[in-house]
C-alpha cells in the first residue's frame, strides 16, 4: 500500500529542513531501515532511514529545496503500483481534465514542485479579467494593474505558452521586479526555481532609485554634494538567510528577550598553562593541543569543584546535572554552531582535544548528529586566535552560563607588590540570573581561574 515520506523532526525544535541529497532514485527498491535522503537543518546534516520497505515512486522535494516538518517529500508505493494513481488516492494530486494527469500538489509539499499550484494570493481566477476594468482608468493605476497582471499570470509573453514558476519564485520575483519570462528555469520541465530567480537578482546590479538619477539645474553646489553622499548602494546584492543564520538570529534574540544575564570577568595569568601546554605537546605524537582544549578542561573542573553551578533551568524546576557535558563555539562558512563534548570530567585533555576537533570538523562539513548539538549545561566561546582581547557572548538556551575567552597577551601586572611582567588571558562569564545568582558565578569562576593559573589541577 502507497505511503507518504514526510519532512522529519530530525533536530528538536527544528520547523523546518532541506533536502541536502536523495540517497536513493525513483523506482528503487528501499528496505527498512535503509538511508534515504540526506536531511540538512539549520545546524546539522542527517540522514533519515526508512520507516517502511517498498518502491520510492516519486520525489516531491528535490534536493536544495526546503519543506516544514511534517510536509510530504516523497511517495513510497508497492511493487507494481501505478504512481501516479498512489499519489491522488493519498490526495497528493489533483486530475487535470480529460487526461487525468495530474497538475497540482499541496503548496506546503516544496517551494521547487514541478506541479505546485500558485499559492491563493497569487491565483489568476480570483483577479478580475482585464477586459472587465473601467476604460477610463488612470494611467498609473493601468500601469500598476498591468505589472500585478504580468507578476501574476503564468503565460509568457511571446509564445503564449504557460511559464511555469514555484510559487516563491513568482513571489521573490514579484517583490524584486524580476521578469520571470526572461529567466531559463533549470528546474523539471523548465521551470523556474526560487535559486534562478536569486541567481538573476545576483546578476543584475540594484535599480537605482529614481529620486538619485539627476540633480535638478537650481540645486546649489553644497546640497548636490550631500544627496551625493547619502546616496543608495547600487552595487548591493541580496543573499537571502540560509535556514542556519534564521537560526540563529531567533535563538539569540529570544536569549537576549526572556533570559535575565549578567557577565563577570576573570584575568588569568597563563604563563604556567602556556609552558605545560608546550611539555605536553613534545610528548604527543600526532596531535597538538591547544589553549582552548585546556580551558574546555577547567570549565568541567570547576562544575565538579561548585556543583550547585552545575545546573540547568526549566520551568517546573531547577535540573541538577552529575556530570560536565561542555559546549564548544565553531565559526562555520554558514554561522555558529555549538557541539557538545559529553562528560568532559572523565576523559583526559588529549582525549577532549581529539572530540572537539572532531566535532569542529564535522560541524563545518555539517554531518554532526542530533545528539551531538544537544543537551549539555555551559558553552564556551574562544576568540583569542583572532586576536580579540576581550568580549561579552550571549548565554546559549538551555545553558545557564557561557564563558568568552580572549586572546593571552603579556601586560604589566603586580606581583608580591612589585610590578612584573605577565600573559593574561582575560574570560567574560555571561550567567543566566534565573539559574545562578552573583555569588555562585563569582565562585565557579574562581575555581576555573585557579585550574587555570594552576594548571596541573586541569591533569589531575
Amino acid at each position: 500500500m502507497a505511503s507518504v515520506i514526510r519532512m522529519p523532526s530530525v533536530l528538536a525544535g527544528a520547523e523546518e529542513g532541506a533536502i541536502a541529497a536523495w540517497l536513493v532514485a525513483e523506482g528503487d527498491e528501499v528496505a527498512v531501515g535503509d538511508a534515504i535522503v540526506e536531511i540538512e537543518t539549520d545546524k546539522a546534516t542527517v540522514e533519515y532511514e526508512a520507516e517502511a520497505a517498498g518502491t520510492l515512486g516519486r520525489i516531491l522535494v528535490p534536493a536544495g529545496v526546503a519543506a516544514s516538518v511534517g510536509d510530504p517529500i516523497a511517495v513510497l508505493v508497492d511493487a507494481g503500483e501505478d504512481v501516479a494513481r498512489a499519489a491522488q488516492e493519498l490526495g497528493l494530486t489533483s486530475a487535470a481534465g480529460a487526461g487525468g494527469e495530474p497538475d497540482a500538489l499541496p503548496a506546503a509539499v516544496s517551494d521547487e514542485s514541478p506541479s505546485a499550484p500558485v499559492p491563493a494570493a497569487q491565483e489568476p481566477a480570483t483577479q478580475e479579467p482585464a477586459a472587465q476594468e473601467p476604460a477610463a482608468r488612470e494611467p498609473a493605476a493601468q500601469e500598476r494593474a498591468t505589472r500585478e497582471a504580468t507578476a501574476q499570470e503564468p503565460t509568457a509573453r511571446n509564445t503564449g505558452a504557460r511559464l511555469f514558476a514555484s510559487p516563491i519564485a513568482r513571489k521573490i520575483a514579484q517583490k524584486n521586479g524580476v521578469e520571470l519570462a526572461t529567466l531559463a528555469g533549470t528546474g523539471p520541465e523548465g521551470r523556474v526555481t526560487r535559486r534562478d530567480v536569486e541567481a538573476a537578482l545576483r546578476r543584475a546590479p540594484a535599480t537605482q532609485a529614481a529620486s538619485t538619477s539627476a540633480e535638478p539645474a537650481s540645486t546649489p553646489p553644497a546640497a548636490a554634494a550631500t544627496r551625493a553622499d547619502t546616496s543608495v548602494d547600487t552595487d548591493a546584492v541580496l543573499v537571502p538567510h540560509s535556514p542556519m543564520r534564521r537560526a540563529i538570529a531567533r535563538r539569540l534574540t529570544e536569549s537576549q528577550a526572556t533570559i535575565p544575564q549578567f557577565q563577570v570577568v576573570a584575568e588569568c595569568v597563563v604563563d604556567d598553562l602556556l609552558a605545560l601546554r608546550t611539555q605536553v605537546n613534545a610528548t604527543l605524537a600526532g596531535q597538538k593541543l591547544s589553549v582552548n582544549d585546556f580551558v574546555v578542561k577547567a570549565v568541567a573542573g570547576a562544575l565538579s569543584d561548585v556543583p550547585e553551578a552545575n545546573v540547568t533551568w526549566t520551568d517546573e524546576g531547577m535540573l541538577q546535572h552529575s556530570r560536565a557535558d561542555v559546549a564548544v563555539a565553531v565559526s562555520t562558512d554558514g554561522g555558529l554552531v555549538t557541539p557538545v563534548v559529553r562528560d568532559v570530567g572523565s576523559r583526559s585533555v588529549s582525549a577532549v582535544g581529539a572530540a572537539v576537533a572532531d566535532l569542529a570538523e564535522r560541524a563545518r562539513a555539517k554531518r554532526l548528529t542530533q545528539t551531538e548539538i544537544e543537551g549539555g549545561t555551559f558553552t564556551v566561546s574562544n576568540l583569542g586566535m583572532f586576536g580579540t582581547v576581550g568580549f561579552s557572548a550571549i548565554v546559549n538556551p538551555p545553558h545557564w552560563g557561557i564563558l568568552a575567552v580572549g586572546a593571552a597577551r603579556q601586560q604589566p601586572v603586580v606581583v608580591d607588590g612589585a610590578l612584573a611582567v605577565a600573559t593574561v588571558m582575560r574570560c567574560t562569564l555571561t550567567v543566566d540570573h534565573r539559574a545562578v545568582d552573583g555569588a555562585l558565578a563569582a565562585q565557579w569562576l574562581a575555581a576555573f581561574q585557579r585550574r587555570i593559573e594552576e594548571p596541573l589541577l586541569i591533569l589531575v
